[in-house]
């Protein structure tokens, strides 16, 4: 059941590039970006709210309360998972092509299993190293010949693998607390706490936005992406690092270039190519290996 909401969060994912492409045509990029995540957020908060009323009620076994640590520790999230990875993920975007920003990202499931070990969180065999390894072999086979390496991009490159960084320690740093707590209870604390945070960087964008221009098609848009893409992905995110690991977790993301590609030849009319299948094959064989392989004692 999990591997079959990993996929599902993949393909939301995966769409989500569209989807953003669409919307973005009529709302600034920090406004959608805010109203995404307070959206999000509220839909968390309610979740949380209702948990803990059916604990109260007798009805489920209480949450824990966290500690002053433990708090601490959710507002980092927050700021990584939240404010610095869509901040940085963003101004990436607009600096460098889709090509080197899937490249870059490729790299997190190594990222998160290098992480991961010097955390303690996992002993990676050479099974699942050579699961990670293979996987990147096939983002670079799908779109590394397309990626361009160049002064005119390096600071989007930089930017792209800043977020990529963010990313990958987001969800390493999360695991000690999934440990004590459900995944719904960080993801949503986090995520909150970050969006309070984001809001303080684009309150002036927001306040300048022409909400008149901005039709029905992109609200409807900018609602999906946030319910589905941050609520919904998200959750199924903490959820799998709590029962898998942060490593195994993160080897799900290769799988979103190829969602990408699809989408992208059924909406846009791109066309599939060769060296797309290979990085396929070797992406899903990286997968398989990764997820079947057992971690080191």
């Amino acid at each position: 059941m999990l591997d079959l909401l990993l996929l599902l969060m993949v393909i939301i994912w995966g769409s989500n590039f569209s989807v953003i492409k669409l919307a973005l045509r009529e709302f600034p990029e920090a406004t959608f970006n805010a109203l995404r995540l307070v959206i999000a957020s509220a839909v968390f908060l309610v979740a949380i709210a209702v948990v803990r009323a059916r604990a109260r009620a007798g009805l489920r076994p209480p949450e824990p309360p966290l500690t002053g640590a433990e708090w601490r520790l959710v507002f980092v999230l927050g700021l990584l998972g939240t404010v610095l990875y869509q901040l940085l993920f963003l101004a990436g975007i607009a600096r460098t092509s889709v090509a080197n920003s899937a490249l870059i990202f490729g790299s997190t499931p190594v990222a998160v299993a290098i992480m991961a070990s010097i955390a303690g969180h996992d002993r990676l065999s050479r099974m699942r190293w050579a699961g990670a390894a293979l996987s990147f072999a096939g983002i670079y086979a799908l779109v590394g010949r397309r990626a361009e390496l160049s002064t005119s991009t390096l600071a989007g490159d930089a930017l792209i693998f800043g977020g990529m960084l963010c990313w990958s320690l987001y969800s390493v740093l999360a695991q000690p607390l999934l440990k004590r707590h459900s995944p719904l209870v960080i993801t949503g604390l986090a995520m909150a706490s970050g969006t309070l945070v984001y809001l303080l960087f684009a309150v002036v964008p927001m306040l300048g936005t022409n909400w008149g221009a901005i039709s029905m098609t992109s609200w409807v848009l900018m609602a999906s992406s946030s319910l589905l893409a941050l609520a919904f992905a998200y959750m199924v995110w903490y959820t799998a690092v709590q029962r898998i690991g942060s490593s195994r977790t993160a080897i799900y993301s290769n799988l979103t270039p190829i969602v990408a590609m699809i989408v992208a030849a059924l909406w846009l009319g791109e066309q599939i190519t060769r060296p797309h299948i290979l990085g396929a094959v070797l992406i899903l064989s990286g997968i398989a290996i990764t997820r079947l392989a057992p971690a080191r004692a």
